[in-house]
């Protein structure tokens, strides 16, 4: 089929989204060279309107490269990229923590299950239902991502609290190995499904319409592919330096200390998060459902196998097993997940349902 819109032109991006990964690196280097990296009271406002253009230019990043690949290729690439950062904040959190059980990969990766599952898909489904009213997707595609996630979601995360061979919420040494092979090994079916056998499955409906403008050429989305990673590092990075302002803020109002990690999640989910809500507003729901099961995915997929070869390597115990509480809210979150995605339509109706159960993390999180 000749799609006129799908012709390639040249895109240049705008300068601000050159300017905006730049200058926050810049500030971030700043802060750690002249304050020894504590962020000084004046400096908040500041870090808070360079973190959300650092954001926005990561999201428009993403978005060329995602318009010159074509779904799924496009939700792959921000997916993976996000996650690739996320992991090596969590590596590095881990070689500074003492010695000791850690939880802070467990929490991170629950915190990024809950925010996108319930909280970006909510949103999604919200904007999308009181825009379009009704919304159409791939339902293989979807329930065939969400079936990859739960099942790695409850060896990771439940599992570790029942097995004999080690105490609770600890695997024992092949147990982990186990979990790790399989957690890689089914992300790799996965994207061999996605990309390659069953791809028709995961493209959005709608890719046939004109609505998106002429097609990206190869220049601007190779200074794309520059400028994503780039952005994407700026922000981690000033959320990284902006933590310890969260950390005594939360101290500050006598709240439990992970809150911090659901504060570090969201911030480093933004870039997905806006370009999935672009997605809906736009009616192109398989792409933000693409953006947000991929990266949900990608965070689990990658983030337990990484994390248990550095705890064999160190001899640190990981601590994966959840509270019951989470327990609780990780298997209604699958449960309503199956549900909304088993029909290839949605509502306001689902998207209100999965912003409840987001509520209830964010609640319990703050009170447990």
């Amino acid at each position: 089929m000749n799609v006129p819109s799908q012709t390639s032109k040249p895109l240049p991006a705008p300068l601000w989204t050159a300017l905006a990964p730049l200058l926050t690196l810049g500030f971030v280097a700043a802060v750690h060279v002249i304050w020894d990296g504590h962020l000084p009271g004046l400096l908040i406002l500041p870090a808070v309107v360079l973190l959300l253009a650092a954001v926005f230019a990561a999201v428009h990043h993403a978005e060329t490269a995602a318009h010159r690949l074509g779904d799924p290729y496009g939700a792959i690439l921000l997916a993976v990229a996000v996650t690739i950062i996320e992991v090596a904040l969590i590596v590095s959190v881990l070689l500074k923590a003492p010695p000791g059980t850690s939880e802070i990969a467990r929490d991170t990766v629950f915190a990024a299950i809950m925010i996108v599952l319930n909280g970006i898909v909510g949103l999604c489904l919200l904007i999308g239902g009181v825009r379009h009213f009704e919304q159409g997707f791939q339902a293989r595609g979807a329930t065939g991502a969400l079936g990859v996630l739960a099942t790695v979601a409850v060896l990771a995360l439940v599992l570790p609290n029942f097995t004999l061979a080690a105490p609770g919420p600890v695997y024992a040494p092949p147990q982990l190995i186990f979990v790790a092979v399989v957690s890689l090994a089914l992300y790799g079916v996965f994207l061999f499904v996605q990309m390659v056998r069953h791809r028709a499955d995961f493209r959005d409906p709608t890719d046939d319409l004109e609505h998106d403008g002429p097609r990206p050429d190869a220049r601007s989305f190779r200074t794309a592919l520059v400028l994503l990673p780039l952005a994407l590092v700026a922000v981690v990075a000033l959320a990284e330096t902006l933590a310890p302002v969260v950390e005594g803020a939360v101290a500050r109002a006598g709240l439990p200390a992970a809150l911090v990690g659901v504060a570090i999640a969201m911030v480093v989910l933004m870039p997905e998060g806006t370009t999935a809500l672009r997605a809906a507003r736009a009616n192109r729901l398989q792409t933000s459902l693409n953006l947000a099961l991929g990266s949900a995915l990608a965070s689990i997929c990658l983030t337990i196998p990484t994390v248990a070869i550095l705890s064999l390597a160190l001899g640190q115990p990981l601590a994966l097993g959840l509270d019951a509480e989470h327990i609780v809210l990780l298997v209604l979150s699958l449960f309503m997940a199956t549900l909304t995605l088993a029909t290839g339509r949605t509502t306001v109706l689902q998207g209100a349902i999965h912003l409840v159960i987001f509520g209830a993390f964010i609640v319990i999180a703050a009170v447990p």
